[in-house]
C-alpha cells in the first residue's frame, strides 16, 4: 500500500509516534490501521445489548406455557 501526498506535519507525528512505542513507521500504521477497524466492529457487549434490546417485550414463559398447552390439547 502506497499513501500518497501526507502532509509533513502528519508524517513527523507518525515518526514520533512509532519512536516512542518502539516500532518501525510500518508497524505503527498497521497498528493504528487495525485499530481503527477493530473500533467500527462492534463489542461483544454491544451485540449483547442489541440482542436484549431485539428480545425485550417478548416473555419467552408465556410461550412456552402456551406451546405445553397446546401440546396436551392435541
Amino acid at each position: 500500500m502506497t499513501i500518497r501526498n501526507v502532509p509533513d506535519e502528519t508524517y513527523k507525528g507518525l515518526q514520533e509516534m512509532a519512536r516512542a512505542n518502539h516500532r518501525s513507521l510500518q508497524e505503527q500504521v498497521r497498528l493504528m490501521l487495525t485499530e481503527e477497524v477493530e473500533l467500527r466492529n462492534p463489542s461483544v457487549c454491544e451485540q449483547a445489548a442489541a440482542y436484549r434490546a431485539h428480545l425485550s417485550g417478548r416473555n419467552p414463559a408465556k410461550t412456552v406455557i402456551e406451546d405445553l398447552r397446546e401440546d396436551r390439547s392435541r
